[in-house]
């Protein structure tokens, strides 16, 4: 979700530069202008930009490379573990197969950019399934592919998935995702923390259908966790990366990553593809699977039997319910949307959540695409 740049683009040329020659000894560093829309993401802002420059080696060279920075005063999650999405792609990209941009190194210092921020490597001749305008209702995947390609793009995002999930966390280091503050590793933790997140982005208003969703999550959690693997948190194919044959070349965005049990992360999936297809009021395009077939193929890839779904597919609902939130909250710090929008507590995630759950429409509702 965009907010409005706050950032001098050209001073930050400047800024980085020098802090390109300190870190990775190179001289006379040409950063190019800085890409991207005049729009930047609520829970990164991420700079693109080409850099010319001579190495330790004698060679000059022109690389693309992205900047992350830590957003400070406006924020969607509750806790931003910005430091721990770096940590996680370095382990990832130098310890598994598993395809995640190269990170470069992790700068802690706020007065560089005025926040810390990590630098990772463009990759270039990749295409996205888009967020806006939706996936579902224009671009590459509505316009271009073929039935087969759309296919092959859901089944290998799902085969990464199953990727992430196969990963022996606790040999891996990653341990440090723990948050014994929020109670028991796994599901009881993620509860806690989210209903920590729906306090703080309520801000004391009525929100009654992710409050009751919440409810239900609370009376019909499962009684333990069969087993924990590494989750990768915000798992969709929005958020991978794919060349011309559709296959998986990165995975991206770890804002959620966390211990816990893999059908979460199965859960948020379903119900991400909801949002964007009946969330939206899109039709399915030719090809992609049917909730039924992406659960059997995940079974499939990973050698797990699904179970638990429809609670988990809720918990997503309410999880991307909190997001909504906060995001209405900061839309309305912008001036972007009036004091008494409601676009927080109605909007295709709380459609979603009340027609799984039965409960009472949110209200009037057109998305701006379908």
């Amino acid at each position: 979700m965009p907010i409005p740049e706050q950032r001098d683009l050209e001073a930050t040329r400047g800024v980085l530069g020098p802090w390109f020659a300190r870190a990775y000894g190179w001289r006379d560093v040409e950063v190019g202008p800085i890409q991207g829309p005049a729009l930047t993401g609520f829970s990164n802002e991420t700079l693109l930009m080409d850099v010319t420059a001579t190495w330790a080696d004698g060679g000059r060279r022109t690389r693309g490379l992205v900047v992350r920075v830590q957003p400070t005063a406006h924020t969607v999650f509750l806790e931003s573990d910005f430091e721990w999405q770096y940590r996680v792609l370095e382990i990832l990209g130098t310890r598994t197969a598993l395809p995640v941009p190269v990170v470069r190194s992790f700068e802690a210092d706020p007065a560089v950019l005025g926040a810390p921020f990590f630098v990772m490597d463009r990759i270039d001749g990749v295409r996205v399934p888009a967020d806006s305008p939706p996936y579902t209702s224009a671009g590459w995947v509505h316009d271009d592919c073929t039935p087969e390609q759309r296919r092959a793009l859901v089944t290998n995002g799902l085969d990464a998935l199953a990727a992430i999930h196969a990963l022996d966390w606790h040999g891996l280091g990653l341990g440090f995702l723990d948050k014994p503050q929020y109670g028991a590793r796994g599901l009881e933790q993620q509860l806690r923390y989210y209903e920590a997140s729906f306090d703080w982005a309520a801000r004391d208003e009525e929100q009654p259908t992710v409050r009751a969703a919440l409810d239900w999550v609370r009376a019909n959690a499962p009684g333990m966790d069969p087993e924990v693997t590494l989750c990768w948190g915000d798992a969709r194919i929005n958020n991978q990366l794919f060349d011309d044959e559709c296959a998986v070349v990165a995975v991206l965005d770890w804002e959620m990553v966390t211990l816990a049990d893999p059908m979460m992360d199965l859960g948020w999936w379903l119900f991400l593809d909801r949002h964007f297809h009946e969330g939206l009021r899109c039709e399915r395009l030719p090809g992609f699977p049917t909730r039924e077939e992406m659960v059997a193929h995940y079974e499939t890839a990973s050698g797990r039997t699904a179970r638990d779904l429809h609670f988990y597919e809720v918990f997503a609902g309410v999880r991307f319910g909190v997001v909504m939130m906060q995001i209405r909250n900061l839309l309305v710090e912008f001036e972007l949307l009036p004091p008494d929008a409601d676009m927080g507590r109605n909007n295709a995630v709380t459609h979603c959540l009340a027609d799984l759950l039965g409960l009472p429409s949110p209200g009037d509702f057109t998305p701006l695409w379908g």
